[in-house]
């Protein structure tokens, strides 16, 4: 009876150990806001993910694709409840985070007689007039991590996940020293790529503190964007319509298509 608190902490090691592994070769999202309302973006070469969730929310997420279809359709289906039995304008990314999708994935981890879900998620909320955008990061476990907002911290113009801990927090380490708020979606796509190519370059490593030198950078961007498939989305906030979701495609990634040649 006395082993029992030890078997559950045991327990629950050996599946966070397994739920990372399954999440390494996950492929980068990086998110950050423009100019013009917020960029979501990937590479990938099967299966779609990145999607819309709400008037002005949308999500990214690696992992199992059936765990990710039942986060998505759970966020989906909070979100237009409470657009339905209150108003779109009460929709908000923080309660759907911290009161429904976070407990359920703590529950689903602690309950070492379950399935856990195998998934990794990125939102991302776009501001009403002068308010910030959010970002917020959700872990298999139910942990949240947030752009900001909070005491004596300012809102970070971005939000990333990725198959390893290391490589997340290159990503993050590299768009600090960007400048992209202000820019056009060309130049976002150009920083939200090499972002990408950050967080793919050092997933395998977990020793690597400096980020890859631009030459490396420019290198590999050449090489993966020859094989890979981009996946882009926008919120824009010039939409005339509730929904500001776009999902981006040839003219819009122009830029970066010249950049296989």
């Amino acid at each position: 009876m006395i082993e029992e608190p030890y078997r559950w902490v045991e327990a629950i090691g050996n599946r966070r150990e397994y739920i990372e592994h399954q999440l390494a070769a996950g492929s980068p999202i990086a998110c950050l806001a423009y100019k013009d309302g917020i960029l979501l973006f990937t590479l990938s070469r099967e299966r779609q993910k990145i999607f819309e969730i709400y008037d002005r929310i949308a999500m990214g997420a690696i992992g199992h694709p059936g765990d990710i279809e039942r986060l998505r359709m759970a966020a989906i289906e909070v979100a237009s409840t409470e657009g339905f039995t209150r108003s779109a304008q009460d929709v908000s990314l923080r309660r759907l985070a911290n009161y429904s999708l976070s407990p359920a994935l703590k529950t689903a981890f602690e309950q070492v007689y379950g399935a856990p879900y195998l998934a990794r998620m990125i939102f991302a909320e776009l501001g009403r007039g002068d308010d910030a955008n959010l970002f917020v990061r959700l872990d298999y476990d139910g942990s949240i991590h947030t752009n900001g907002g909070m005491l004596y911290r300012g809102f970070e113009n971005f939000g990333v996940i990725s198959g390893t801990q290391h490589s997340t927090s290159q990503m993050e380490k590299f768009l600090k020293g960007q400048d992209f708020a202000d820019s056009d979606l060309k130049h976002a796509l150009s920083v939200a790529l090499d972002a990408w190519i950050v967080g793919h370059l050092t997933a395998g490593s977990d020793t690597q503190d400096e980020l890859p030198a631009p030459d490396k950078i420019a290198s590999h961007r050449r090489e993966q964007l020859a094989s890979a498939v981009i996946e882009a989305a926008v919120l824009e906030r010039s939409s005339n319509l509730p929904i500001t979701y776009r999902a981006l495609a040839g003219d819009d990634l122009a830029s970066l298509q010249k950049a296989k040649n």
